[in-house]
């Protein structure tokens, strides 16, 4: 039977989770960070307990959060206000924030940890940031409204899906510049690589599928169909299953995880989520996924082995982007970061479709 708890618990700095089939996990250690876009907040749930720890608020549309190597900060976007902001993910302390391009949407950190890229969807930019110094670094031109990014295992490339312009940006991270722009399909949003660089994958949105990039020809080998508007997508760490969150649109939503064999490049199983399933992430042991359920306010917990869901824990409104840390949370409650006092931009929501 379900347990259902309402989401107001969360508000009040109360441990909720809607549990299927049994409470946590106790071989799984770290925390699971959640961009909640509408309600303009960052909640952080304890992966071993799946219960929430922290709710961080006053931060302004964030549609995607990401947390640095190693797990001690981490990093997001403010939508409303075309910065990115870094936490100290220990105290909840900000740490300070950086201009970016207009309409920021999403926000990563290179594997060495020194630089952030910020894609900047109204710009057709992406801005490269000084993570310790926390200081502009370039602004690099890419294809039209760039939503999600990657870096490639070595840090040596950052792969950029350009939603508007059907393509896939190459920026040479040594030198710091776009080097190529790929026709892929229609509407890619995210990008990921395998664990060995060499192939990297792209959702289109529009098309329903699952593209196979060769990274160094920049060749794309091949297409497979998942489930209605792809959004995000991630692959395992022994590389064997890629894993797309099907979002749909509001009028039908998504309600699928799929889960394409790497080898074979087919979808081997759908696993049920919950509407509008948009963000998704693995744990570092690749036995857990986390999905984001932009519709249902809430982050689906799937078991890879047993391909179920295993527990639904509720965010707040809206939750797009999600990041896994290898740290325990420490419990916050409620925590204002007053991040709405900070002068607003020009720049506009970021569309909650992507």
């Amino acid at each position: 039977m379900l347990q259902v708890v309402p989401l107001l618990g969360l508000f009040l700095g109360v441990s909720a989770a809607t549990t299927l089939g049994g409470g946590g996990a106790p071989d799984v250690r770290g925390s699971v960070w959640v961009a909640d876009e509408t309600t303009g907040s960052l909640t952080v749930i304890d992966a071993a307990t799946r219960r929430v720890q922290a709710t961080l608020t006053g931060v302004p549309s964030p549609h995607n959060v990401q947390l640095a190597p190693g797990g001690k900060s981490v990093w997001a976007v403010l939508g409303e206000q075309a910065r990115a902001v870094k936490i100290d993910a220990a105290s909840y302390r900000l740490l300070g924030s950086v201009p970016t391009g207009t309409s920021p949407a999403h926000v990563i950190v290179s594997p060495d940890g020194k630089r952030a890229y910020v894609t900047n969807g109204e710009d057709g930019t992406v801005t490269i940031i000084d993570a310790a110094a926390l200081q502009p670094l370039a602004t690099v031109k890419v294809g039209a409204h760039p939503h999600g990014l990657r870096p490639s295992p070595d840090g040596r490339w950052v792969l950029v899906a350009n939603t508007g312009g059907n393509s896939v940006s190459w920026i040479d991270a040594r030198a710091s510049r776009t080097v190529a722009e790929v026709p892929v399909g229609q509407a890619p949003a995210q990008v990921a690589f395998a664990p060995n660089g060499k192939v990297a994958y792209v959702t289109l949105r529009d098309e329903n599928a699952v593209a196979r990039i060769d990274v160094a020809t920049r060749k794309v080998l091949g297409k497979v169909r998942v489930g209605p508007g792809p959004i995000q997508l991630t692959v395992t760490p022994d590389n064997r299953f890629v894993l797309a969150a099907n979002q749909g649109t509001p009028e039908r939503p998504g309600q699928t995880l799929s889960v394409i064999d790497a080898a074979k490049f087919s979808v081997v199983a759908d696993i049920a989520t919950g509407a509008g399933a948009h963000g998704v992430t693995v744990d570092p042991t690749g036995r857990f996924a986390y999905v984001t359920n932009t519709y249902a306010n809430t982050l689906a917990v799937v078991d890879l082995a047993t391909r179920r869901t295993v527990a639904r824990v509720p965010t707040g409104k809206g939750p797009n982007g999600v990041s896994v840390s290898p740290l325990a949370p420490a419990p916050g409650g409620v925590r204002d970061l007053g991040l709405r006092q900070v002068e607003p931009s020009t720049g506009g929501e970021h569309e909650s479709h992507h």
